[in-house]
């Protein structure tokens, strides 16, 4: 992590503090979110009457719910069953952080650093490498812990792109949710869903009034969804195999004919 003397770091799931005292010796301030109220007790008397107590602020509860901070840096090993939606917790977290080392379960590492075409691209792979960088630093075997887990787990090194890329993150998702539903169809096939079709047609009509814009009585979403997949040339593409690029091209293709995925 590179850490500072004048870095605020977070910390999510300190546990009994091993990692918490390493940093609190390092910098200005550790911020540990916990939820388990015994071992933020554990955590209390670790650093109750040393120099290091005035450095920690403890946050009990849910990571999740709380409204995070502002922090230089995160570095936690965190509890795996949360690792998705912090990861997008703290990748839509203003103002702007310098980095998170984070540790995963090796299959979710893999993911969030997956290129288009490997088996391990999803959803989760392409929408954080849209708002950041991201590295796998290392393994981590399971004999490292005790007791050891049934899991594999690897340290990522994420850095948020400062400024992000000028895309409304919703409506992104929004299409990027749609063709990885199942990665391996064409995306021709893909928009054929009768709760996309919905979805796209109740979103059109907002937009052709708030744009004053007639719709002709015979209009068809479908029609309309293929003509912007044949138009931009991803109709018979499939999500597995497409970069950032491609689905910016394609969502500025929908867009442009008022098209919205939010």
């Amino acid at each position: 992590a590179a850490l500072r003397r004048t870095d605020v770091v977070l910390e999510v799931g300190p546990g009994t503090g091993n990692l918490t005292v390493k940093m609190l010796e390092k910098v200005k301030k550790v911020i540990a979110c916990e939820i388990d109220p015994r071992l933020v007790g554990e955590l209390q008397k670790r650093v109750q009457g040393t120099c290091l107590a005035n450095k920690l602020e403890i946050k009990v509860g849910d990571v999740l719910k709380t409204d995070l901070p502002f922090f230089d840096a995160c570095v936690a090993n965190l509890p795996y069953q949360i690792s998705s939606p912090f990861v997008f917790k703290l990748l839509l977290h203003r103002p702007f952080f310098r980095c998170a080392i984070l540790m995963f379960q090796r299959e979710f590492a893999l993911r969030l650093v997956a290129k288009p075409g490997s088996k391990l691209y999803c959803r989760l792979s392409i929408n954080t490498q849209l708002l950041a960088r991201v590295d796998h630093l290392m393994k981590v075997g399971k004999n490292n812990f005790r007791p050891p887990p049934k899991v594999e787990s690897s340290v990522v090194r994420i850095e948020p792109k400062n400024p992000p890329p000028p895309i409304n993150f919703q409506e992104w998702d929004g299409l990027v949710r749609i063709a990885f539903v199942r990665k391996n169809k064409t995306l021709s096939a893909a928009f054929k869903s009768s709760a996309v079709e919905q979805l796209l047609d109740h979103n059109y009509r907002i937009h052709c009034s708030l744009h004053n814009t007639e719709i002709p009585e015979n209009f068809k979403i479908a029609e309309k969804i293929q003509t912007v997949l044949k138009d931009t040339g991803y109709s018979e593409k499939r999500a597995r195999s497409m970069d950032i690029d491609d689905f910016i091209r394609l969502l500025h293709g929908f867009n442009s004919e008022g098209i919205h995925f939010s």
